[in-house]
């Protein structure tokens, strides 16, 4: 688990670059308030953040394959993540610079999505086990004369 972490944490160096790059950009440029803002910086950054942790933190378990369910999965977990974060920055940004709780923000979005990520959505699926019996040796599984 702590490769998986190490990895996750890589994708997360590059997920934060793009998360506080929209987040300026949206704050000075668009002039967005602050939710708006980090909400707008989370939803491009976890796209990028899907697609590159498919492919490499849990590739065994993704199959290096995207598909619409894993991503549904990942947007659901992910809204926890980007409530946590936003909790933590409104909650912060009255206490410590509005940068700095940014920061924290998205150190606790790290823990609330690596953990949701890793026992949830890319958990590793069982087999699936049929309850349906098969024929018996030596019966026609065509034959429907059953008393």
């Amino acid at each position: 688990m702590l490769m998986k972490a190490t990895s996750f944490a890589l994708v997360g160096v590059v997920n934060t670059v793009i998360d506080l790059g929209v987040f300026l950009v949206a704050r000075n440029v668009f002039e967005l308030s602050l939710i708006p803002a980090n909400v707008m910086a989370w939803l491009v950054a976890v796209a990028f953040s899907y697609v590159l942790n498919s492919f490499t933190t849990f590739a065994a378990e993704s199959g290096r394959k995207l598909s619409w369910r894993a991503y549904a999965a990942f947007l659901a977990s992910g809204v926890v993540g980007v409530t946590a974060s936003t909790a933590t920055l409104v909650f912060l940004s009255y206490a410590i610079p509005e940068l700095a709780a940014k920061l924290v923000a998205i150190g606790v979005s790290f823990l609330v999505n690596f953990s949701l990520s890793h026992f949830v959505v890319f958990r590793k699926r069982t087999e699936k086990i049929s309850v349906i019996p098969e024929p018996a040796e030596g019966r026609n599984p065509e034959s429907r004369n059953e008393c």
